[in-house]
């Protein structure tokens, strides 16, 4: 198991505790789809190194929406709980698999013995340079960007065929989906896609860029 979590996770080779030296701690854990591994407003438990899979972090408004932060795939870190373990507050965001998901949780104190190597510091610190970026773009789209436009922005480059239901569309853009339906309503008018049952097959991909784009 630590060769695999090495493989992906290279900045772990040298740190203090070793990895072999975790005992029970340092086991992978299989969950299924739609686990919810960390809440918002709670204390965090664990740092999540992701094996398999996907973990899906979101907002969650008073509302009941959701809007999507990121996501953490093998190899990545989740800058959420590196946030909560750094200043020693509850976490801001919640985390859920999107399929199913092998991960092993490293305790927090783990977590802060391993800072002291300065690889793994240097990876949660670039990961925050990096997230922040992320953030920033996502903020911009938010404030300043169309709904139209990040819907169509949502659509391109994920293939010809989306099996994602208008819900799913709508968690990621933090919105109704009422409203999803109706736009993609109108890009179907517009002769840029076909809807069908938790299927978009997308049509005119220029023309969606060109929406995402503000053209």
């Amino acid at each position: 198991m630590s060769t695999a979590i090495l493989n992906l996770y290279p900045a772990l080779a040298d740190v203090s505790p070793a990895l072999t030296a975790l005992g029970p701690e340092g086991h992978s854990m299989t969950v299924p789809d739609h686990t919810e591994l960390f809440s918002e407003g709670q204390p965090c438990q664990g740092f999540p190194l992701v094996l398999r899979g996907e973990v899906r972090v979101a907002r969650r408004a008073s509302d009941g929406r959701h809007l999507e932060l990121y996501r953490v795939v093998p190899g990545e870190l989740c800058l959420v709980s590196s946030a909560s373990l750094f200043r020693s507050q509850a976490l801001s965001a919640h985390g859920v698999s999107t399929r199913e998901t092998e991960l092993v949780m490293i305790s927090p104190a783990t977590f802060a013995q391993w800072l002291d190597t300065p690889a793994f510091r240097n990876l949660v610190l670039g990961l925050f340079a990096e997230r922040m970026a992320d953030l920033t773009s996502l903020i911009d789209a938010v404030a300043f960007q169309k709904l139209d436009q990040r819907l169509a922005n949502a659509l391109v480059g994920r293939g010809q065929d989306l099996h994602l239901s208008h819900q799913t569309l709508a968690d990621e853009l933090g919105t109704v989906r009422e409203m999803v339906t109706r736009l993609l309503r109108r890009f179907e008018r517009e002769g840029w896609l076909t809807l069908g049952r938790e299927h978009i097959h997308i049509l005119n991909s220029q023309a969606l860029r060109a929406q995402a784009s503000g053209g």
